[in-house]
């Protein structure tokens, strides 16, 4: 017999924020603020960055800054910067950004993917700096990327256009011995001596920084010259963890995660969302948010197979344990210096088998009375499905909206949950 679980409400979170309404002019237009033409002289090579992360907007952006690259007489091309990600591969690494629509045909400049670096200084620790050897020999170097939270490191800086250049252009090399060399050294300490070396030494002209709200939607883009990165990617980054997207409540038994994948975050699912950010299976003082147990259901396609993050979870189903590719996973999960990220939950036939022995380990609250909550991803919070044990406290508040239930959650045939959540659109 089945366990009695709890009937669900679907829920929307009202979450504060804006959005960019024309994204192509908005990149031209800060682009434009930089003066690039007085820099970057008719002929000269540029470098544009392109990591593995699922930005909003991402090949729109990409275009729009090499189109107007285009339009000073600089000759511009593609970087995929993403460390290890993609395998660890220069054909990996063009396929995930092909993913997301960024290819030679649609970009009309060159993909140059290799995993070849040029060991550009070492650091005051010992610490050599290595750099895209593409991204080297071109003239100038244009970082793009999105500015938030890190899911593992705290600081000033976290994940951003610094990021880039240390982890994303220090491809599977560099990738390595920064994570390595955060087990001694501060993330501030290396970020700071890292950046240091590139910025005089590896031609950075300028960075494009994106910030998303709480929607997962483009809301600010700014042009940043290199010499002003660290202040204004501070300040951005106060901004991106304001509109970091949140799970409804404080408190969860269960977490239901649809998927995972490294381009929803680099842990798979955003560990500052899910509360798992100093702690792979605890929430700590530090934590907004506190969630006992945390099942997995599915990878995104765009993942590759790469599954670091599933070590996060206590619990998931044997398909995705199967849709691993284990030896992606493990490279980029010993490159990031966090192995047990990759580690395998407790995997069972069905979502229903996952669910209900997950339930079993919350303590003494019954099942039917547990405060279950079901995402598609750590991106797409908009939308979302809660157990009825949270309808006082859903009552209660402006920011929650009810628009379907009680009803039970549903399984198929095979008991597994069916669909609830479409793909959200950009």
């Amino acid at each position: 017999m089945n366990m009695t679980l709890p009937k669900v409400y679907r829920v929307r979170q009202n979450f504060p924020s804006s959005r960019i309404e024309n994204v192509a002019e908005t990149v031209r237009t800060e682009l434009a603020k930089l003066n690039l033409e007085k820099t970057v002289k008719p002929g000269e090579s540029v470098a544009v960055t392109v990591g593995s992360r699922g930005i909003a907007n991402i090949s729109l952006i990409i275009k729009t800054t090499i189109d107007y690259l285009k339009t000073i007489e600089a000759v511009p091309f593609i970087v995929p910067a993403m460390g290890s990600h993609g395998g660890g591969t220069a054909e990996g690494q063009a396929e995930v950004i092909a993913a997301y629509g960024i290819t030679a045909e649609t970009m009309g400049v060159e993909i140059r993917s290799s995993m070849e670096t040029v060991i550009v200084d070492t650091t005051s620790h010992g610490i050599p700096v290595h750099f895209d050897k593409h991204a080297y020999e071109a003239d100038h170097v244009l970082i793009c990327g999105r500015v938030k939270p890190h899911t593992r490191f705290v600081g000033d800086i976290e994940s951003g256009l610094h990021k880039m250049m240390l982890i994303g252009l220090g491809k599977h090399e560099g990738a390595k011995i920064y994570h390595r060399a955060i087990e001694d050294i501060s993330f501030e300490e290396i970020i700071n001596a890292v950046a240091k070396s590139i910025l005089q030494k590896c031609s950075v002209v300028a960075g494009l920084a994106i910030v998303e709200n709480s929607y997962d939607q483009t809301a600010l883009i700014e042009a940043v010259p290199p010499e002003q990165f660290y202040e204004r990617e501070k300040a951005l980054l106060n901004i991106a963890r304001d509109w970091l997207p949140r799970l409804p409540f404080p408190q969860t038994d269960l977490l239901i995660v649809d998927r995972i994948g490294k381009n929803i975050s680099g842990s798979g699912m955003d560990a500052c969302v899910i509360g798992r950010k100093f702690n792979d299976h605890a929430a700590t003082e530090r934590d907004t948010v506190s969630v006992k147990r945390i099942m997995i259901r599915s990878l995104t396609e765009e993942t590759h197979g790469n599954a670091c993050g599933i070590g996060l979870a206590e619990f998931t189903n044997e398909r995705t344990v199967t849709s691993v590719d284990w030896k992606i996973t493990r490279i980029n999960a010993n490159t990031g210096s966090h192995p047990t990220a990759a580690m395998v939950p407790l995997a069972y036939p069905t979502d229903r088998e996952a669910i209900e022995a997950a339930l079993q380990t919350i303590g003494l609250v019954s099942p039917e009375a547990s405060r279950i909550v079901q995402i598609f991803d750590t991106l797409e919070l908009s939308e979302v499905i809660v157990s009825e044990t949270y309808l006082e406290e859903i009552n209660s508040r402006d920011d929650l909206e009810i628009i379907a239930g009680p009803f039970e959650l549903a399984f198929d045939a095979e008991q597994n949950l069916t669909p609830v959540f479409n793909e959200p659109q950009h």
